[in-house]
């Protein structure tokens, strides 16, 4: 006999949020996109050491590892960008753990607003966390929340 679980394991838990950040697309990619080894430690706060592995330059395929501060343990990771193109998207993929983080940029040529979408996806759930699947996906929603006030906070401070 086989057992059902109430969830499906095989689907990503994700959360995203979108804000508007008063700024043109090239300002905010180049923020986000352009200087992401020296600004991603700022708006992620979590984020305790920060090394990219591959050098400052941001290309498909360069490295980073971090270690973040996760309910008061410390959660090393190395991730590669797996998706960059410059005024629309920047995204990147755990290698040693199973996450994706995607920064999606919509606007209408240099003109502001630019709409920045952020989706954090946890790839695998582990069998023992499965059950707390709907708490998880609302951690992470806060979470992607927080992140998209932080940049905008950041980026019309910074940028002007």
């Amino acid at each position: 006999m086989q057992i059902k679980f109430p969830f499906d394991s095989s689907k990503p838990v994700a959360g995203e949020s979108s804000i508007d950040i008063p700024k043109p697309a090239n300002d905010v990619f180049s923020y986000i996109g352009e200087n992401f080894f020296d600004n991603y430690p700022k708006w992620a706060v979590e984020v305790v050491e920060f090394e990219p592995l591959s050098g400052k330059e941001v290309f498909v395929g360069a490295t980073a590892k971090q270690i973040r501060k996760d309910n008061g343990a410390e959660v090393e990771s190395v991730f590669k960008i797996t998706d960059y193109e410059p005024n629309v998207k920047l995204i990147f993929e755990g290698i040693t753990a199973p996450y994706k983080h995607s920064y999606l940029l919509e606007s209408d040529g240099l003109q502001k607003p630019t709409r920045l979408t952020f989706r954090f996806e946890l790839l695998e759930l582990e069998v023992f966390m499965r059950p707390f699947q709907k708490l998880i996906r609302s951690a992470i929603e806060d979470g992607t929340e927080t992140t998209v006030e932080n940049i905008k906070n950041l980026i019309t401070a910074e940028v002007q």
